[in-house]
């Protein structure tokens, strides 16, 4: 599955980034920056709850394919700044957290 594929689905929006034709290999779903970082890999689909800017610096640095933010959670302008400088995607959705592993789990992704 790719991003665009995921933003086909209204319910996904995307808040920054460009690039919209990355793989989501595998998913995460944590707030603790270093457990991600520990864990993550690239074409990562991170879920948090975490809006701050390190969030961005964490998915550019292991090439994240985006990073979703449940519940439509607000994303400061800065944030989302900083991540089309750094062409992050973030994408919001009124899901929670259960509801976008439901979405990944019928997509087939484990």
């Amino acid at each position: 599955m790719n991003l665009k594929e995921l933003l086909a689905d209204d319910r996904f929006e995307l808040l920054s980034g460009t690039t919209t034709d990355r793989e989501i290999l595998n998913t995460r779903c944590c707030d603790l920056l270093s457990w991600v970082m520990a864990r993550g890999s690239q074409g990562t689909a991170w879920v948090t709850v975490q809006a701050h800017t390190n969030i961005v610096a964490v998915a550019s640095l292991l090439e994240f394919a985006c990073i979703i933010i449940p519940e439509n959670i607000n994303v400061e302008k800065d944030v989302l700044d900083k991540a089309h400088d750094e062409d992050v995607a973030i994408v919001s959705t009124p899901l929670d957290s259960y509801g976008i592993f439901q979405y990944f789990y019928e997509k087939g992704l484990r």
